[in-house]
């Protein structure tokens, strides 16, 4: 009951220090934190799937678009009367989140139940294709926009509470991943037939791993719905899930803290590199060519960050 309530407070202290420094900084600064950070929980959700459990999933974004118009239509289209005040816009857009990241696992379940028995490419393909479906979808629905894309969501987003969830998925996946179903999960990563035999259903893990992988990103596409209030199809395209996996990939698969890093990276560098202006993606392609050549398992491989440091810091 101790320890819970230091997480409480733990929580709460980072996520009101996140506000403080989102409104201190300029807006522009401020904007970069906050897709970062949006960027940060979507690749530790995908980590879930790519890095925990071995498998290799490209659709990320489909369930991104997911949340992200679900999110928008249930607070535009149903929840107007809750808005108002700062207090009924914050309820509002948690509300909107919960049955955002309900839809999302939801379908996170349904193309996860038939696809995860497939493995390696098969399995990339799957997913891109759903990506593309929902993408082409959303495309066509005129009653949430169509390919002008969702307008008038409002600008609800705080840094408060995209850290706030960042944290509490961070804190998620490592009690996760110290769980039994945590550990059943590592065993499929490091040899699906051997976790078989030993009575593993390996199916029902990797299924769960994708749910909630799933419903995760769709609570992220919310707060990005509700933070630049207008989104369209084409910010959910192919490239958005390449992004993403980039950004397992370079942090490390199976890494939380390295996902975040990279995410963090990867959001800010080609802004960093702005004013090179027709060099500026060739330069960056070139540090992620040789980030891998270096480091070929990512910054951090398979480690966590505090293990790193745990390891260097002498002992008392």
């Amino acid at each position: 009951m101790k320890s819970n309530f230091k997480l409480i407070l733990y929580l709460i202290g980072v996520s009101l220090a996140a506000q403080g420094l989102a409104l201190a900084l300029p807006p522009y600064f401020t904007q970069m934190f906050m897709l970062a950070s949006i960027n940060a929980i979507l690749a530790v959700s995908l980590n879930l799937v790519n890095g925990l459990s071995g498998q290799f999933s490209l659709g990320q974004a489909g369930f991104m678009a997911v949340g992200a118009y679900t999110a928008a239509s249930v607070n535009v289209f149903l929840l107007g009367g809750l808005r108002g005040t700062m207090v009924g816009d914050q309820c509002a857009l948690v509300l909107s989140l919960l049955v955002a990241g309900l839809a999302s696992g939801l379908v996170g379940y349904l193309v996860g139940l038939p696809t995860l028995r497939l493995k390696g490419d098969y399995l990339a393909i799957v997913t891109l294709g759903f990506g593309e479906i929902i993408r082409v979808i959303i495309l066509n629905i005129q009653s949430i926009g169509g390919a002008r894309g969702f307008i008038g969501t409002p600008r609800s987003t705080s840094a408060f509470l995209v850290t706030l969830v960042l944290v509490l998925c961070v804190i998620a996946t490592h009690r996760f991943v110290l769980s039994t179903h945590g550990r059943a999960l590592l065993a499929v990563r490091e040899n699906e037939i051997a976790a078989e035999a030993m009575g593993v259903d390996t199916t029902y893990y990797k299924v769960q791993a994708f749910v909630i992988s799933s419903a995760v990103a769709g609570v992220a596409g919310g707060l990005f719905a509700h933070y630049l209030s207008i989104i369209t199809p084409s910010t959910f395209d192919f490239m958005k899930s390449v992004e993403i996996v980039i950004m397992v990939v370079l942090g490390g698969m199976g890494s939380v803290s390295g996902a975040i890093i990279a995410a963090f990276l990867l959001t800010l560098l080609p802004e960093a590199l702005r004013p090179l202006q027709d060099f500026r993606m060739v330069i960056y392609s070139l540090a992620l060519i040789l980030m891998m050549l270096l480091r070929p398992k990512g910054m951090f491989g398979r480690k966590e960050l505090w293990e790193i440091f745990k390891k260097r810091l002498p002992n008392p």
